[in-house]
């Protein structure tokens, strides 16, 4: 019972070391693209970033055609919090929003 209680203790303590972003590796990802029309596409790593995004061609064809691409993006910060942006672009540009940004 005690080694059993002491492993746990083990895989505790090197869950909980930080990994240096220099060396995260990426555990998942989705891409679905097949050249035309919409595509998305989506990815985590193991020092806990994750990232999703979606777009397509708005108004196709004519004087206002346009990209527009919405996603999210979640990290660790220094101060150990976790900051999630959503955002949208398109023709009015880059629009994030956060509970972190004013």
């Amino acid at each position: 019972m005690k080694s059993v209680i002491a492993i746990a203790l083990l895989v505790c303590a090197v869950a909980a070391v930080p990994i240096d972003p220099q060396t995260a590796e990426t555990t998942d990802q989705k891409f679905d693209n097949i050249g035309v029309g919409p595509y998305s596409f989506s990815f985590q790593t193991n020092d806990g970033k994750s990232v999703y995004a979606e777009g397509q061609l708005k108004n196709q064809g004519t004087e206002g055609e346009a990209l527009e691409v919405r996603g999210q993006y979640s990290y660790t910060g220094d101060d150990g919090q976790v900051y999630t942006i959503t955002y949208i672009a398109n023709e009015l540009g880059y629009q994030p929003q956060g509970a972190h940004i004013p």
